[in-house]
């Protein structure tokens, strides 16, 4: 996916040129961000289908002509959104590819990709409440992609089959460990990690078993 936004995701690089997990948004001075903040938290509310330009406007409280300077659909506002998301996966992706095949460069990549799930949480939540939305935009099959090309990182396709599941299950935990998580008791960051843990395990087992 292309598409990125000024002040997004911007990664921080070290000092030997590795990309280190994206920073947390600042999203609230760009007007586009805005947008796309205020159109996820309608889609959110009342629905996709029913939320419409015109209410994403008011929200904003600018004109539809303002809007439209941004984006001429909602569709269009869903896209870049997820295309945003795409790019710090497309560069953990990378990075990745160039590691040794270590269980500390597989134990990073999950680390790495915890921090992205963690600031693109409301999209993700969109998606999982939106499937077929999801579907019909295509966002779903080009998600799909991403995470085949990230599960290639972090398992090996010789290994055993059940060593393959494992790799397989921990990115599923990290996705499911968002949402089913909400209604248990405790802090949104401690959860997180104990997701991340549960996911470290698995791939470290599964490495064991390569």
């Amino acid at each position: 996916m292309s598409g990125t936004m000024e002040g997004v995701n911007d990664m921080v690089t070290t000092g030997d040129g590795a990309t280190t997990e994206p920073a947390r948004r600042h999203r609230r001075g760009d007007t586009r961000q805005r947008i796309q903040d205020v159109a996820l938290e309608l889609f959110a509310e009342q629905g996709y289908e029913k939320t419409s330009l015109r209410e994403i406007a008011e929200r904003l409280d600018v004109t539809k002509a303002a809007l439209y300077y941004h984006f001429k659909t909602k569709e269009d506002i869903l896209i870049s959104i997820f295309d945003d998301l795409s790019k710090p996966i497309g560069d953990l992706i990378r990075w990745g590819r160039e590691q040794p095949r270590t269980l500390e460069t597989k134990q990073e990549v999950l680390r790495r990709y915890s921090d992205i799930l963690r600031d693109a949480a409301p999209l993700f939540r969109f998606m999982q409440e939106n499937q077929a939305t999801v579907r019909e935009l295509r966002i779903g099959e080009m998600f799909k992609h991403r995470m085949k090309d990230l599960g290639l990182i972090i398992r090996e396709p010789d290994a055993p089959l059940v060593a393959q599941v494992r790799c397989i299950s921990a990115l599923f935990t990290m996705h499911a460990g968002m949402f089913t998580l909400q209604d248990v008791e405790g802090d949104i960051e401690e959860k997180r990690k104990a997701v991340l843990a549960v996911a470290t395990d698995l791939v470290t087992r599964a490495h064991e078993e390569a």
